[in-house]
């Protein structure tokens, strides 16, 4: 058996079975001591290298490869990656000079927070709810903390969802003047604490109405009817009061009218007959003068009520019996219609003899004036002849 064991082909055997293995047996244990480690992006990063030994020559490969970022390599075997950036991401893995793995470790890239932007809506006076977006993008998970209160008062949590990155106050103090949020964001890199100051009764701005319906009024064509109901996000009614306001106009138009209401349904008098309208509502607390309108409800569109309506015209069937029904665009009797077209031929015969009665009077006037004259010419001329006949000759 001695002897069989030292015999060149088994010799060979073994050694090819324990370099095939060694990877295995390497990557595995890459896997049981992974380590993360964070660095901040466009600066220089340093991975210790572990147990090697000073002046211990090692070796390093990032993602299996010996492909390395700009580099160099101290006399402790630690890695120093100069001005990384994302490609400089992965999984980095030191060897010394047996090919023994010493340390492996994921190196992940990004920058520290910084201040937030932050945002409040307060769609009611018993919701506050708080948003905020990153004024720098880190590139690594964070974790946030966030409170409120209002003045003189003690800091209250604001419940954090981190998916949305948001949170949400229930019953805020609204009586008070002044109001602040405070957001903390951590990551790996460090942390960033955020403050806001802002007014509750500035911001508060109801959702848009709800179940809105647009309508003809039958038998006028000139009026539309209006309802609504309260947003869902807007309780108490009573207590808190809402204002709405209709805008409406006819299609192509680009000007509004406007009216307001405090409570559906409300009645537009001065609809343009005959002419599709668009109609919009919104609403704003009727008591909190400098609260927000809310959004505009979508455009409705609907057509006042008409007198005459078309309707489709009936084939004509071979049966003598059957006789084609009358639409509602033919022309009916209306006494009401005869009467105004009786009162308007009325009035022009009357001012056509007006106008013909001046006439022969200024005619008439006017040859009076002329025999006038002519009579007190031929009066002037008697007259001057008796004198002639009177002086001695």
């Amino acid at each position: 058996m001695p002897g069989l064991l030292s015999s060149p082909v088994c010799l060979t055997v073994i050694w090819f079975l324990s370099w095939s293995l060694r990877p295995s047996c390497a990557q595995i244990q890459s896997d049981e001591v992974l380590d993360i480690q964070y660095g901040h992006l466009e600066s220089n990063v340093t991975l210790p290298c572990g147990k090697s030994q000073i002046r211990i020559p090692v070796v390093w490969r990032h993602n299996q490869s010996s492909a390395l970022p700009w580099h160099q390599v101290t006399s402790d075997g630690s890695l120093v990656l100069q001005h990384v950036d994302h490609s400089a991401q992965g999984d980095y893995s030191c060897y010394d000079n047996t090919g023994l793995l010493l340390r492996s470790v994921n190196l992940r890239l990004g920058r520290p927070p910084g201040l937030l932007s932050v945002s409040c809506q307060v769609p009611n006076h018993t919701h506050v709810r708080c948003s905020w977006l990153d004024s720098i993008r880190t590139f690594l998970p964070a974790q946030y903390d966030a409170s409120f209160r209002g003045n003189g008062k003690e800091w209250r949590p604001c419940v954090v969802d981190i998916p949305h990155r948001r949170c949400d106050i229930d019953q805020p103090t609204f009586w008070q003047t002044i109001h602040t949020l405070r957001v903390t964001e951590t990551n790996a890199l460090g942390s960033e604490t955020t403050y806001v100051r802002f007014k509750l009764h500035e911001l508060l701005k109801p959702d848009p109405p709800e179940l809105v319906l647009v309508k003809e009024l039958e038998g006028f064509p000139k009026r539309l009817t209006v309802t609504w109901s309260f947003p869902s996000s807007w309780p108490k009614h009573d207590a808190f009061p809402l204002m709405f306001q209709i805008r409406y106009r006819p299609h192509g138009s680009i000007y509004w009218s406007e009216i307001y209401s405090e409570e559906s349904p409300a009645t537009i008098f001065d609809a343009l007959a005959g002419h599709l309208h668009h109609v919009q509502i919104r609403a704003r607390d009727e008591v909190n003068s400098e609260s927000q309108w809310s959004e505009w409800t979508p455009v409705f569109l609907v057509k006042p009520w008409e007198v005459f309506t078309t309707t489709e015209p009936v084939e004509e069937e071979n049966d003598s019996h059957i006789t084609k029904p009358e639409t509602s665009t033919a022309k009916s009797h209306n006494p009401e219609l005869e009467d105004e077209g009786n009162l308007g031929l009325v009035i022009l015969l009357v001012l056509f003899s007006v106008v013909i009665l001046t006439t022969v009077l200024s005619l008439i006037f006017v040859v009076w004036v002329r025999q006038r004259r002519r009579d007190h010419v031929t009066k002037q001329e008697l007259t001057s002849m008796v004198k002639m006949k009177s002086m001695p000759i």
